[in-house]
């Protein structure tokens, strides 16, 4: 790939369903799995002077030790309590992060899974990250505390007691989901401990949250729980500013539940992007980048102003979630690059990027029998983020955000932010470029050749 910067000029503030971020910056990025004293690391060293708006973290409350498999990533996901422990970090660490993060102007998103507790089939104990007691079998969570009358199973009506049927609205948000034990939402005290959980992380500093398998809540229960929450921190951000929200809800069509349901509480993750730019960069069906010139709404997806968009996230890169083989990845760097940058060139969203980590994958029968595996680790505790002299990452961290194609079209979205889009052209194929007001023109060539496109802008960037 071969990629050509001339940058001139500084950008301006935006505010669109507020996520909070500093005048100037428009990106936010998912650090996966990172430890809080790397995250705050790179806040200082890299974020902050890039243009970065925020970092999305990894769960930190505390949650289920799984020894089978050996500590997969989604353990995360199965909570015990709301104790700030994980084997990101601990509460101190926690509060340095968001501290040293928010003093430079990134922001910290914390990703709260609020749905469900632990797994019905995990056992009985304190194999968990703080080391606190818990008896799923029984419905207790003493640390929180959570007994047998704070959850679901006399409300789902299926055999099992999980989701069985995805066009049954009323199974997809009152039964467990791939068995993990559902939350009654609708409850007085759930909320009150949900809230107050949230409550804490708001008052510690942090900007907002995703929220974690909100497709599974009714939302009028999730609206009773954030119209209970604090305004922002007035160390770091305006008097009276509000959380930003943005909801987990695959959506791809053909099912009861829509994402337009979830506008109300914040914005929404929208599955279709990465899902459909896929398709189109890997020239699937007969797709071609000439068609993007109405992209976004005009597409299908929701409007604009509610979506968060992604190429990639933490679940469908591991073929998880919505988007099956059309998702790209940085397994195949070139077309992930190119994906990257139409999205932060692109006006429609606000924009997530993702920095994973590497792991061994394995395929039978055309699926990764590796993709559980959790983060770089030594017997358990997460490696150090380490940076190479060329400034990539080390210990197989892949961090893409550090990928210079990545990092200067952060740059480049900063400073086109609210300009119009406009002069579209393409060849009829796979050749498209637009500006972005005065500030900026983008070209992109996914065919084998590039015509020549003369432009007189501020910043422009080759894409091939």
């Amino acid at each position: 790939m071969k990629f050509f910067l001339l940058l001139s000029v500084i950008g301006f503030c935006w505010a669109q369903y507020n996520p909070n971020t500093k005048p100037g910056r428009t990106s936010i990025v998912h650090l996966f799995e990172w430890r809080w004293a790397d995250i705050a690391l790179e806040c200082e060293r890299y974020l902050a002077p890039k243009g970065f708006g925020g970092v999305q973290i990894s769960p930190p409350n505390e949650n289920v030790v799984i020894n089978s498999p050996l500590r997969p990533w989604w353990e995360r996901y199965q909570p015990v309590s709301y104790k700030l422990c994980t084997r990101s970090g601990n509460e101190n660490e926690f509060k340095d992060m968001v501290t040293r993060c928010n003093n430079v102007g990134v922001h910290i998103y914390v990703d709260a899974v609020i749905n469900h507790m632990s797994g019905n089939g995990v056992g009985a104990g304190t194999s968990s990250t703080c080391g606190s007691y818990f008896n799923p079998g029984n419905r207790d969570f003493p640390a929180v505390p959570f007994s047998h009358w704070d959850f679901n199973d006399g409300k789902c009506r299926t055999g099992s007691g999980d989701i069985e049927n995805y066009n049954d609205p009323y199974q997809v948000r009152d039964c467990r989901l791939v068995g993990l034990l559902d939350l009654a939402l609708e409850k007085d005290y759930v909320r009150s401990k949900i809230a107050e959980y949230l409550n804490r992380l708001v008052d510690i500093g942090v900007a907002g949250f995703r929220i974690d398998a909100s497709k599974h809540m009714w939302p009028g229960d999730m609206k009773a729980i954030l119209d209970k929450l604090h305004n922002l921190n007035t160390n770091w951000f305006p008097e009276g500013s509000k959380p930003f929200i943005y909801q987990e809800v695959i959506d791809l069509g053909g099912e009861p539940i829509k994402s337009n349901e979830y506008f109300g509480n914040g914005c929404v993750t929208e599955f279709k992007y990465g899902a459909k730019l896929g398709t189109v960069l890997r020239k699937w069906n007969g797709e071609k980048m000439a068609y993007l010139k109405n992209w976004g709404e005009g597409w299908g997806f929701m409007r604009s102003d509610r979506a968060l968009v992604f190429v990639d996230n933490h679940d469908n890169q591991r073929g998880h979630g919505a988007g099956g083989a059309s998702i790209l990845t940085f397994w195949d760097s070139r077309l992930y690059k190119m994906a990257v940058g139409f999205m932060l060139a692109h006006p429609y969203g606000f924009t997530r990027v993702m920095s994973s980590f590497r792991w061994p994958r394995h395929f039978e029968n055309g699926k990764d029998v590796n993709d559980w595996m959790g983060p770089p680790n030594n017997n358990g505790v997460i490696k150090e983020v380490t940076i190479n002299p060329d400034t990539t990452c080390g210990n197989d961290w892949v961090c893409e955000h550090r990928w210079r194609q990545i990092r200067n079209m952060v740059m480049f979205r900063n400073v086109v932010d609210g300009q119009p889009f406009r002069n579209w052209w393409d060849n009829g194929s796979n050749q498209v470029a637009f500006g972005r007001g005065n500030r900026g023109f983008i070209v992109f060539n996914n065919d084998d050749c590039l015509q020549v496109i003369w432009g007189s802008l501020s910043f422009m960037l080759w894409f091939t």
